[in-house]
């Protein structure tokens, strides 16, 4: 049915600029491109939405929201869209479509209304679907993102890192004071040797000395082969996680809006179908349905955004698990190398260094005494040198058996 009276457009003050643009028709003879609005509710039709890899999607000119005012030069003014729509079809060649391009201010359609939506949507995404359901809050179009799950399984390794990296400090932190004690017995070892008067003990106490004192030098260069290691994965955890998570939400922010446009333009439609039903006009419908042909605009740039922020995610995250894969072994086979050369040249150099038990023999000491003198040139027994004497051969005697005992310690140990 066509309107009786000429009702003035309600631009709502975005502006119009004509245009044409030469569309050539895929192999299913389609343009890519779907009609809204027409006679006999609404004095325009306009494009719904553009497909993807499509003639009109490939040549850009044309977008949502843009007013479809002829074809071929034929002025489609008062026609139902399914009149366009064929009279597009019955074309076999190029068509030609007159348009008017809507200028919209993406920042006009973001209502408070998409807001709230968008609240909504972060809101019911953290929710279990039992839980969403005894709410009345639906999640089926939120349901099976492949990408929340690769983010789950992100947040699961770098919890392994951090524990990796904890459980490597530690290690690294024993096998230094271990470090330290070895070369705190190789100083006492060597410091007994080089006081120690019978050459083979002498030589014992050094060897045994100078074996902790290897044992330290390897602990440090074993430390100084794995230290790296923690660097590594901490650039992983502090630099490429944190990375790729706050991409994954500027993704889940676009996602989240884009998902509020298709709901706005839902509701809009089933406003539509309940006004035509009950035969009543729609004010925005009758004046060009600019509103509507606003949200259909933003709601094809925030799927633009959405798709490419997936893309790049998809991209981001494929290379980080590539990295994480490869940076693993790597990081655990130098890890297992440096321990396993760490322990093996421990191994070597005490196996070259069994010098225990050590007997002293102390009557070929230090102490060698003149048992013929026993008087002074005056003929007078020194008693108080001959008791002093005695006390320092019962010291040198405890101090062996000492020596001894400790070195036996040392040997079964």
């Amino acid at each position: 049915m066509m309107l009786d009276y000429e009702i003035e457009e309600d631009k709502l003050g975005m502006r119009v600029t004509s245009g044409h643009v030469k569309l050539e028709k895929d192999g299913q003879n389609l343009i890519g491109i779907s009609i809204g609005g027409g006679a006999p509710l609404c004095p325009c039709l306009y494009v719904v939405q553009v497909f993807d890899n499509t003639p009109a999607a490939k040549e850009g000119s044309l977008a949502a929201g843009d007013e479809i005012v002829g074809v071929n030069g034929q002025s489609v003014k008062g026609r139902t869209k399914v009149e366009v729509a064929r009279a597009i079809q019955s074309i076999k060649s190029d068509v030609t479509i007159n348009y008017n391009k809507l200028h919209a201010d993406p920042v006009q359609g973001k209502s408070l209304d998409i807001v709230l939506k968008k609240i909504k949507h972060k809101v019911v995404e953290s929710m279990s679907s039992n839980t969403a359901d005894a709410l009345g809050l639906s999640r089926a179009i939120l349901c099976n993102d492949g990408l929340l799950k690769k983010l789950e399984e992100l947040e699961s390794c770098a919890n392994m890192y951090s524990s990796l990296i904890e459980q490597t400090k530690k290690l690294l932190r024993a096998t230094f004071e271990l470090s330290q004690s070895h070369k705190a017995f190789g100083d006492v070892f060597n410091s007994i040797g080089v006081r120690e008067p019978q050459p083979a003990a002498s030589e014992a106490f050094t060897k045994f000395g100078e074996a902790h004192r290897e044992m330290e030098k390897f602990a440090i260069k074993m430390l100084k082969t794995v230290k790296p290691m923690i660097s590594d994965l901490n650039t992983f955890l502090h630099k490429a996680v944190p990375d790729t998570r706050l991409t994954v939400k500027k993704y889940l922010d676009a996602k989240f809006e884009y998902l509020s446009y298709c709901l706005k333009v839902k509701e809009m439609d089933d406003e539509e179908y309940s006004y035509a039903a009950l035969q009543e006009p729609l004010y925005r419908v009758e004046t060009g349905n600019y509103e509507y042909r606003l949200i259909l605009r933003c709601r094809q740039d925030a799927r633009t955004r959405f798709a490419k922020m997936r893309s790049d995610v998809m991209v981001k995250m494929e290379l980080l698990d590539q990295k994480h894969v490869q940076d693993i072994v790597f990081q655990l086979q130098k890890f297992v190398s440096a321990m396993s050369k760490y322990h093996n040249e421990c191994h070597a150099v005490m196996k070259e260094a069994i010098v225990f038990p050590i007997e002293v023999d102390l009557s070929r000491g230090t102490f060698t005494y003149d048992t013929s003198n026993q008087f002074d040139e005056d003929g007078e027994d020194d008693d108080d040198e001959e008791d002093e004497d005695l006390e320092t051969v019962r010291a040198a005697t405890e101090s062996s058996d000492t020596i001894t005992e400790f070195g036996d310690l040392i040997s079964t140990d």
